[in-house]
């Protein structure tokens, strides 16, 4: 059960960020990306660098790696904290 409010958590935080203004629900792929990466970094450098990359791929854009830092360090906290 407490995977599963983890789990939550990160989505809520990723569609809260939402980087390119299309609003939330509209990142459900890149989403889906990012939190198998929040599992697999070894680092928030790390995990920052690979959200910005499943953002570029998908949109042809990369949001600032400053921002994609600040929402891997989120990410990463509630990883630690036993997801």
């Amino acid at each position: 059960m407490e995977n599963q409010r983890a789990y939550e958590k990160m989505v809520d935080i990723l569609n809260e960020w939402d980087p390119f203004q299309l609003g939330s629900g509209n990142y459900d792929p890149e989403i889906a990306d990012c939190l198998q990466a929040a599992r697999d970094a070894t680092s928030v450098g790390e995990l920052a660098k690979t959200i910005q990359q499943v953002f570029s791929f998908s949109f042809e854009q990369a949001p600032p790696l400053g921002s994609c830092l600040t929402v891997a360090t989120e990410l990463r906290n509630i990883v630690d904290k036993g997801c």
